[in-house]
């Protein structure tokens, strides 16, 4: 059980990290096209890159590249999907030690 636990946590930190840098790298390449004048990256999907795990690369974005700061939906949602995620990766968490110890004792 413990090998099951330690691979889902090392897989569920290893999908953080990388759509951290990925909507990160969005953000950045987003504002670069906007100085630039060329076709941007929709909202939506930097909205939804955050959403889906990415809300401290995007917010990293935002505050590196000086992106997106003056939109209500992403300076108040995105640190907002960040507080969210983070509880929640919290729960989960504290939800595995709880079980790994509960199996421990039983075993």
């Amino acid at each position: 059980m413990d090998t099951l636990t330690a691979w889902g946590s090392n897989a569920l930190l290893a999908y953080l990290a990388a759509i951290n840098v990925v909507t990160f790298a969005l953000f950045c390449l987003d504002k670069a096209r906007a100085v630039r004048g060329a076709w941007r990256i929709p909202e939506k999907v930097l909205l939804g890159c955050s959403a889906i795990g990415g809300a401290a690369g995007g917010l990293l974005g935002m505050r590196v590249a000086h992106h997106k700061t003056r939109k209500p939906l992403f300076y108040l949602g995105v640190p907002a999907m960040l507080v969210v995620q983070a509880a929640l990766l919290a729960w989960l968490m504290q939800e595995s030690a709880t079980s790994a110890a509960f199996f421990a004792t039983t075993l």
